[in-house]
């Protein structure tokens, strides 16, 4: 089974997400052995911005302790690494900017070709959280406004129409608020493709809720910084879900 069928695979699923240029190697290998435990569904790696070049040896370290499938969920088209299970290339469906439409996906298509076993077409749609993200700034994108779920909708069921094969409902790392219950909802209620959210996810309940409202992955990431402890917490208050 690979990736992408994993991801639609029956239950509600858990990903663990680490930005490579945050954690020490040693910190990374407590992050993974907890999500071993926790049996998490994915690790995602990756980052808006990473400062050094630590992806392709984070990687490195992860594979080393654990068989969880790694998937690089990439700030820029060109945060590449073969030794990761799955690529989502994200087109930013919510934004205008050709660059992260198109643009950039060009220049990383022949490198992606080359170096990744499987290529995850992704809408990637940035909802506002109450504050300036990374992902915003660094895009050059206005998100999707906070209360706006009919523009979510069209948006999302567009990206469908168009191909892909995920949406990806983003608050942004360290969001002061998660996606709203009826955004995800909505979303949900028009598509059929599967839907993952993150940002802003910062209990067990949260994360709850958003799968009840549809989601069928949750990502965390800023929770587990603080409190790596809570990762079982998490899988159990996501594996409990009964469909």
């Amino acid at each position: 089974m690979n990736v992408y069928e994993k991801i639609q695979s029956r239950g509600k699923k858990l990903a663990v997400l680490i930005d490579p240029d945050k954690p020490t190697d040693e910190q990374v290998i407590d992050i993974v052995g907890k999500a071993d435990r926790a049996n998490v569904d994915f690790i995602f790696v990756g980052g808006s911005l990473l400062t050094t070049n630590s992806l392709d040896g984070c990687i490195k370290i992860i594979k080393e302790h654990t068989s969880i499938p790694v998937v690089i969920f990439p700030g820029d088209s060109l945060q590449i690494s073969n030794r990761a299970d799955a690529f989502l290339l994200l087109s930013l469906i919510s934004g205008r900017n050709a660059e992260m439409l198109i643009g950039r996906h060009v220049v990383a298509a022949p490198y992606l070709k080359v170096a990744c076993r499987e290529i995850i077409p992704v809408g990637y749609m940035i909802i506002d959280s109450g504050k300036p993200t990374s992902v915003s700034y660094m895009s050059g994108t206005v998100p999707i406004p906070y209360e706006k779920k009919d523009i979510a909708m069209c948006t999302a069921l567009a990206g469908e129409m168009l191909g892909l094969k995920l949406i990806y409902l983003e608050g942004g790392s360290n969001a002061e608020r998660a996606v709203s219950a009826e955004m995800i909802r909505a979303v949900k209620n028009v598509v059929k493709i599967p839907v993952i959210v993150g940002g802003g996810i910062r209990t067990p309940e949260q994360a709850v809720e958003s799968a009840m409202a549809g989601a069928d992955m949750i990502v965390i990431g800023s929770a587990l910084e603080k409190s790596p402890e809570q990762l079982q917490r998490f899988a159990d208050a996501i594996h409990g879900i009964k469909e």
